[in-house]
């Protein structure tokens, strides 16, 4: 089961080895229908709409028959006679489909901890090898779209995945990466504050002191003198 946000192209193909005709649902929201609804202003956080196509939702069979039960309850209230209740009766239902997806997905992370726990050990070595790099001051901070697109990954499933995992979203794992990163450095060398702040790639070192202080609860040159 996939999802799709305005503006992405979506093509079905049969399955020309075996003469296969492509069967199962498609349901199309034209965003106006949605317009000054409550779903209208939370659609955004279902980060599975810009999941990628390999990324989908794998349903079991009593999860399948569930889904197709909404789909089915939604082609009913479409096909019946049009009233002042129609548009939210259908609204309704279609964000019963979401949570249900949500649901689902989190089953689908927590079931896959063998292939999670790889992606895992590949962040945490993509970030320990970016953080390594010399031209740091040069290329700047990773941002959450790098290290997805280097983990053949979309940035809102990688997200998924780790906060399911760990707690803790794409940015957070850059974050803490990068305080360990700036820890070393205060600790065993003598470059200030703003020094350390260009080295990790930081163009204004009051941002690098602001984060330090916010994940650390103390200042980079209180956690120096505290640590010596």
């Amino acid at each position: 089961m996939s999802f799709v946000s305005p503006g992405q192209v979506v093509s079905v193909r049969a399955n020309y080895e075996d003469g296969t005709k492509p069967t199962g649902w498609l349901l199309f929201i034209h965003p106006d229908f949605l317009w000054n609804t409550p779903l209208a202003k939370k659609i955004n956080q279902y980060e599975f709409f810009g999941y990628r196509v390999n990324e989908a939702l794998f349903l079991s069979d009593k999860e399948e028959q569930h889904m197709i039960r909404i789909m089915k309850s939604i082609q009913e209230e479409y096909h019946a006679n049009i009233d002042q209740f129609s548009q939210n009766i259908i609204i309704s239902q279609i964000e019963v489909l979401l949570n249900y997806a949500e649901r689902f997905y989190q089953r689908q992370f927590i079931t896959r901890k063998i292939s999670n726990h790889a992606v895992l050990a590949k962040v945490e070595d993509w970030l320990t090898d970016y953080f390594k790099r010399d031209d740091l001051m040069r290329e700047g901070l990773p941002s959450v779209h790098e290290m997805a697109e280097n983990l053949n990954m979309s940035s809102n499933y990688l997200s998924s995945l780790l906060k399911v995992q760990t707690g803790q979203n794409t940015q957070q794992h850059i974050q803490n990466k990068l305080i360990e990163k700036a820890k070393e450095r205060l600790s065993t060398t003598d470059l200030s504050v703003s020094e350390i702040a260009y080295e990790l790639g930081f163009e204004h070192s009051q941002s690098f002191s602001r984060l330090f202080k916010k994940k650390v609860n103390l200042s980079p040159s209180e956690f120096r003198q505290s640590f010596n």
